[in-house]
């Protein structure tokens, strides 16, 4: 992926003006050799390929590049997703910046992430104060619910600083302490793009809900990724404040 960067880009047109590039066919490719000669038996959801494999309770959900609109732009803000989920429970995730040469996963109840040769335990914080936004793909479960207004917010204004980042590699920055909360209103269930973020912020000790403070993936869905109680709590306040 790192070589292909500045490099020309083919695109792939898929549907809804959504396309892929020959490094997110590339890099989707190389995962599932990998997986499918370890775990032949297991089923497979891959954004570009779909859903393959065995009638297996063990499902890989994999996110090849999230953020193509980011690389095609020769902008180095994207990530490669893998979760593995056992029935309905994600068991394991591993998300990487192939950029920024860190590699992030999930290993029992803790989190950590690998830089420079070193491994490290994540900790989210809140004292940043930014809070990722994700406005692409807006879910119909929450029509009432708008990026731009919640921006907009004073109640927001005044406690936090919005920033708008459309790749999941944002959630792995809740995780580690550079962001206090992730916000997406879209349904993500077996979203390819999300599951190994979340789970990476689950197992880091973050606050993890949908949009309305319900369960993740119940109505009426999307994701509220805090990095300590109080700021969930603040934040779920301004969201439904306007339902």
């Amino acid at each position: 992926m790192r070589d292909q960067f500045h490099g020309p880009v083919t695109r792939y047109d898929k549907q809804d003006d959504d396309f892929a590039t020959q490094a997110d066919i590339g890099s989707e490719r190389t995962i599932l050799d990998v997986l499918r000669a370890a775990r032949p038996g297991d089923r497979f959801l891959a954004e570009e390929s779909g859903d393959s494999g065995g009638a297996s309770d063990r499902t890989w959900l994999i996110d090849p590049l999230c953020g193509t609109r980011n690389f095609a732009a020769e902008t180095p803000l994207v990530a490669v997703n893998i979760a593995l989920r056992v029935g309905d429970r994600v068991a394991a995730a591993v998300v990487a910046d192939p950029f920024a040469s860190e590699i992030f996963w999930t290993v029992g109840e803790g989190a950590f992430v690998r830089r420079e040769g070193q491994d490290h335990r994540l900790a989210p914080e809140s004292r940043s104060r930014l809070v990722e936004i994700d406005a692409d793909n807006p879910s119909p479960f929450t029509d009432w619910f708008s990026p731009a207004r919640f921006m907009g917010d004073p109640a927001f204004a005044t406690a936090f600083y919005p920033r708008v980042l459309s790749t999941s590699l944002a959630l792995t920055w809740v995780a580690t302490g550079r962001r206090a909360a992730y916000i997406v209103d879209r349904d993500l269930r077996d979203d390819v793009h999300f599951a190994a973020g979340t789970a990476l912020c689950r197992a880091a000790g973050c606050v993890v809900t949908g949009l309305t403070g319900q369960p993740l993936h119940t109505p009426p869905h999307g994701l509220l990724a805090a990095a300590d109680p109080t700021d969930h709590a603040r934040l779920l306040e301004i969201i439904t404040a306007r339902r």
